[in-house]
């Protein structure tokens, strides 16, 4: 893959190399979003605190009966990213989805826990990790998640 072009806060626009380092923002981020879609104001810029209105164990989770339900995504990432956000730990969840990209045409949404990528079970993991095995990938991910049954 070549450079892709990423546009800044000040709105320069500035060339990024890289084959799967998708980050927009500086150092590890977590961020996997579609670089010439975003404006100054999205979330990739301004870096925003956790979604989760309250922290969610990896055994509430599992829990049969519970109020979450399992899915499985294939995500096929496009020349820039897969176009989500991933943060938090044990379990990571997802904090952020390009409306244009790749994760959005395919269901992922906010708030959701993710539970494996490419069949590797990630709930103990955090997001640091979880970022290094889609990073290092291949470019189809398939990811299961949990979410709110009522969602």
């Amino acid at each position: 893959m070549g450079p892709r072009t990423a546009v800044t806060p000040s709105k320069e626009r500035k060339m990024v190399s890289g084959a799967h380092d998708n980050s927009l923002s500086s150092g590890n981020s977590g961020y996997y979003n579609r670089g010439p879609t975003l404006t100054p104001t999205s979330p990739v810029l301004s870096n925003p605190k956790s979604v989760l209105k309250r922290q969610v164990s990896p055994e509430e989770l599992q829990r049969p009966g519970g109020p979450y339900i399992k899915r499985t995504f294939t995500i096929v990432g496009d020349a820039v990213g897969w176009g989500f956000v991933v943060r938090g730990s044990r379990p990571c969840h997802i904090q952020a989805v390009d409306p244009s990209g790749p994760a959005a045409a395919v269901g992922v949404k906010v708030c959701q826990f993710v539970v494996s990528v490419n069949g590797l079970n990630v709930l103990s993991l955090d997001y640091k990790t979880v970022r290094k095995l889609i990073l290092t990938g291949k470019r189809t991910v398939v990811m299961e998640i949990m979410e709110e049954s009522d969602c």
